[in-house]
């Protein structure tokens, strides 16, 4: 059982996404920190800041390292977050004399805000790849049906008539421009040690941070702790994509509404009246739509961090933005399955 309808044992198939949950489950988490751990010995044993033998403990150990998850459930609960008990178990692992050079220079947003974008990164490639077999899908529609006849409707009211090519451009464009933004996206080291100054390195804290951010394949940008727009601009993103897929599916609601335009194969059933085929996929593509829209409020609300570091702002954003990245994906896989179902579109000129 389960409080959230993306990971619930039934509804998360009508609006979950197990490809993209996987980026944000507690294994995936770990596993990206562990990383930037790894990777932060190794660049500072190639600055000369820690001994090559211990990068390389640690480094291995954090391949293979499996935390004790009761533990870091239990510490998160009194710490607000989960490094110090990730770094003392990794410690421990790693050994008395090479465990004292764990994390050195680094504070718990640098790891947990790295790993967030070390992932966030996997899942814009993921939608990226989406929105493209979506678009591609639109433009089969055109080839088949493009030159049909539809009704064009403005304030809901018949207009003059139009082609189905003129409604499946306005489908079409501006998921291909999401799909170029997404591609063109940064994602950026979080690397800025306890208040954001770097302090334990001195004069070669920016040469550190950029090979680290080399390392594990993100921007290198100066600390963004206390700065959250790019957060509130992915999810803007998110939102954005997620609500033109709600205008597809409103408008193939409506046109099935009206049933002389449009020809569906399959749909959902009804307990009741057993000749429905309800839209299911257009219908969800509508509450996705303004579930993220609703999310990208709060989101808006976490960019007010108070002074270098908030934990009341920066919570908030894990309660939202996971959630935002499944829905999206969700309306992703809906709007691909809705292109599939239409046998027909408009009516032959």
């Amino acid at each position: 059982m389960s409080i959230s309808p993306f990971d619930h044992p039934f509804l998360s198939g009508l609006l979950g996404d197990a490809e993209i949950s996987d980026y944000f489950s507690a294994t995936a988490d770990i596993r990206a920190m562990l990383d930037f751990e790894a990777a932060l010995a190794r660049v500072e044993a190639q600055h000369g800041l820690i001994p090559q033998a211990s990068a390389r403990r640690i480094e291995e150990i954090c391949a293979s390292f499996e935390p004790d998850l009761s533990s870091l459930k239990a510490a998160t609960a009194t710490d607000g977050v989960v490094v110090p008990d990730l770094v003392k178990q990794l410690r421990k692992a790693v050994g008395e004399d090479a465990g004292t050079h764990v994390h050195f220079g680094a504070t718990s947003q640098d790891v947990i805000d790295t790993s967030l974008m070390m992932r966030l990164k996997a899942v814009a490639f993921l939608l990226s790849g989406r929105l493209f077999t979506v678009s591609a899908g639109l433009q089969k529609l055109d080839k088949q049906f493009g030159s049909n006849r539809l009704m064009g409707r403005t304030r809901m009211q018949a207009a003059i008539p139009i082609t189905v090519s003129d409604r499946l451009r306005a489908w079409r464009h501006p998921l291909e421009q999401y799909r170029d933004r997404l591609t063109q996206e940064s994602f950026a080291l979080q690397f800025g040690g306890a208040a954001g100054t770097l302090e334990k390195f001195g004069p070669r804290a920016e040469d550190i941070r950029a090979s680290l951010a080399q390392a594990l394949g993100l921007t290198d940008e100066p600390q963004w702790q206390s700065q959250r727009g790019r957060i509130a601009e992915l999810a803007g993103l998110l939102s954005m994509i997620s609500g033109s897929l709600g205008k597809i599916g409103q408008d193939v609601a409506l046109l099935a509404q009206a049933g002389d335009e449009i020809e569906l194969a399959g749909g959902g059933g009804s307990s009741a009246m057993p000749h429905k085929q309800n839209p299911v996929a257009a219908e969800m593509l509508v509450t996705l739509a303004r579930f993220n829209a609703v999310q990208l409020s709060g989101i808006h609300q976490s960019l007010v961090h108070e002074q270098e570091r908030s934990g009341a702002a920066w919570t908030l954003e894990w309660l939202l933005l996971p959630q935002m990245a499944v829905a999206t994906a969700a309306s992703l896989r809906h709007a691909l399955e809705l292109i599939g179902m239409i046998k027909r579109l408009g009516t032959a000129a």
